[in-house]
């Protein structure tokens, strides 16, 4: 397919539109940019026959600064401070979140196990941008925002890692526990070995200049070259690239980063992730429109209903933990985690990379991108509700 900056062009001329009306109308940024796709996909698409937005430019190109981006500001301290949460909710939570709607597609919908494990892999990753940006809107910040926002980055690399491993036995015929370990261990170690690699080669060149210009050029290539380098050798991209945003972003006496070369750093990371988002955001738009769902709607009400079991049982079981200890979370909060799980990018991303050979394969694309738009639309649009009927703003 060629590339078409053109349209490209005409998509970043509409994101910017839209997030000048959804200012004004107060509505979720998502949501707007959503809207847009699916008009933009009725009023100009049967013209034009196929847009730029496949899943490898938005796998290989619009993820991996979503992921740099979201790790180079995290606030290691924050993190530290409540890594056993995070962790725990982010390994076990989605396993278990994973493991519920592969039990429940496999039951319910008679799904072959390797459909519903690989849905429930790629579904369990949360992407909470609409949510985020309600808390920075309404003003919610301190430990509960750094922990959604730190929980929310790290399931994406346990989603995406896990997701490599089951992907792994597609073609295999027997799996025993054995194997699971090894290709896990592997696939873990491996990535984040990538990220260490490539965030600490990047550090030391960035220690020899003082140019902002190259600074930036530096954490561009530590953000797509841990990826390419993790996706190369069958490992986590995600994870790679999350691990070198943590190296790369971190904040202590010890930085080689300048000032002045930090905040171009940032600046520049903000607006990729901008036009990452409302590419993405519009690409689910225009796929709404183009797909059929008469012949799914009972699965997809049944996945919608699965993974929000999923989610809760990822959410409360994982917080009840820590209920007795200084690391507890507020049972209001608890709801508004669970709650504001939505899916995104990467879910998307994963399901379009699906190979050929895997049972329903189309109707877990379908049945995916309508759990997306679920989550954008209903979770997406009541957070601001939900925030004020539990008092957190």
């Amino acid at each position: 397919m060629d590339f078409n900056v053109g349209l490209l062009e005409l998509l970043l001329l509409v994101s910017a539109l839209v997030a000048m009306l959804v200012r004004r109308l107060h509505m979720p940024y998502s949501v707007g940019l959503v809207i847009a796709g699916i008009s933009f996909s009725f009023l100009v698409s049967p013209r034009i026959p196929e847009t730029p937005l496949n899943k490898d430019f938005i796998y290989n190109v619009l993820l991996p600064p979503l992921i740099f981006e979201a790790a180079f500001h995290t606030r290691w301290g924050e993190v530290r401070r409540d890594f056993a949460v995070i962790q725990t909710l982010a390994i076990f939570g989605v396993l278990l979140s994973a493991g519920v709607t592969a039990i429940g597609m496999h039951f319910l919908l008679h799904w072959e196990w390797i459909s519903g494990l690989l849905f429930g892999t790629l579904i369990a990753a949360t992407d909470p941008v609409s949510v985020l940006a309600t808390f920075r809107e309404a003003g919610v910040a301190g430990r509960f925002r750094h922990l959604m926002e730190a929980e929310s980055l790290f399931n994406d690399g346990t989603a995406a890692a896990a997701f490599r491993v089951v992907l792994a036995f597609v073609a295999g015929t027997h799996v025993g526990l054995i194997d699971v370990l090894r290709i896990s261990g592997i696939v873990l170690l491996g990535s984040v070995f990538c990220g260490l690699l490539i965030g600490n080669i990047v550090l030391s060149l960035v220690h020899r200049t003082d140019d902002h210009l190259v600074e930036i050029t530096f954490a561009m290539i530590a953000a797509y070259g841990s990826f390419l380098l993790a996706e190369n050798l069958h490992l986590s991209g995600v994870l790679a690239t999350l691990i070198a945003g943590l190296v790369m972003g971190r904040r202590n006496a010890a930085s080689p980063m300048t000032r002045k070369g930090r905040e171009a750093v940032e600046t520049v990371l903000e607006y990729t992730v901008f036009a990452a988002n409302s590419f993405i955001f519009l690409f689910i738009g225009i796929q709404q429109a183009r797909r059929e769902y008469d012949a799914v709607w009972v699965s997809i009400g049944i996945a919608v209903l699965v993974v929000m079991l999923g989610r809760a049982v990822a959410v409360y079981p994982c917080c009840m933990l820590f209920s007795r200890s200084s690391l507890r979370i507020d049972v209001r909060h608890q709801h508004v985690l669970f709650w504001g799980g939505l899916r995104g990018a990467l879910a998307l991303a994963l399901a379009m990379g699906l190979p050929p050979g895997v049972p329903r394969r189309e109707e877990i694309v379908t049945v995916c991108f309508a759990v997306v738009a679920f989550s954008i639309f209903v979770q997406g649009t009541t957070m601001t509700a939900l925030l004020r009927r539990l008092r957190i703003v």
